[in-house]
């Protein structure tokens, strides 16, 4: 059974910063699109940073600037690199890859294959 494995969330103040990492358990070059998503209290999960096969990173206005998407082929390992973090970035961060689309959710139902999340706590 294919996994996704997130890790590297936490809490930090406002203005630090955190590196989120998803680990595939299967060659993260199988994956037609990766994308890093995050549910906060009250609110649909909501995708923030995608990258398609041979792709450049894409990312939702709010994080543009703050956040970047990566991934060691080597290590079969995507990241997430947050800076200059805000309150409102406070959430549980997922990351979600799709062989043929990219994953996506309406409401509680997702497609895709998903990590269990990893909690991001910003304080101010």
């Amino acid at each position: 059974q294919v996994q996704l494995v997130e890790s590297g969330g936490g809490s930090v103040q406002a203005g630090g910063s955190l590196r989120l990492s998803c680990a595939s358990s299967e060659d993260i070059n199988r994956w037609y699109c990766l994308r890093w998503f995050r549910q906060a209290p009250g609110l649909e999960r909501e995708g923030v940073a995608t990258i398609l096969e041979g792709g450049a990173p894409g990312y939702i206005e709010s994080v543009k600037g703050r956040f970047t998407l990566s991934q060691d082929n080597a290590k079969n390992t995507m990241y997430l690199e947050m800076s200059s973090l805000k309150v409102e970035d406070t959430a549980v961060y997922y990351c979600a890859a799709g062989v043929r689309a990219c994953p996506s959710c309406s409401g509680e139902n997702c497609r895709g294959v998903w990590g269990r999340g990893t909690q991001v706590t910003v304080s101010s």
